[in-house]
């Protein structure tokens, strides 16, 4: 039997697709560049979660690569640079 704290520390691959939730419009009348960063903010914070539940949790460990694996595994398309730069820069201030 494994002590719960043990159990606790483990960590468990990502079992289960990522499900966005409902989707509503986007407020009209704003600049082209002011609806690519929300999207692209919105990907990046898609991405740190799914990360995190991977156990993923510093952002030394978050290479471009690994992050793009981890877009693949969740069904999201694959980050440009700056979202990978904005995926670890997440991780980096969410404390």
């Amino acid at each position: 039997m494994v002590p719960a704290a043990l159990q606790a520390q483990t960590t468990l691959p990502i079992d289960v697709p990522y499900v966005p939730f409902a989707k509503r419009p986007l407020p009209a009348g704003r600049p082209r560049e002011w609806y690519i960063s929300h999207n692209r903010r919105l990907k990046a914070m898609r991405l740190a979660i799914a990360l995190l539940d991977s156990g993923v949790y510093r952002p030394e460990q978050a290479d471009n690569r690994r992050i793009r694996s981890t877009a693949d595994l969740v069904g999201i398309h694959p980050p440009s640079e700056t979202t990978c730069h904005m995926v670890r820069a997440l991780m980096r201030y969410t404390r």
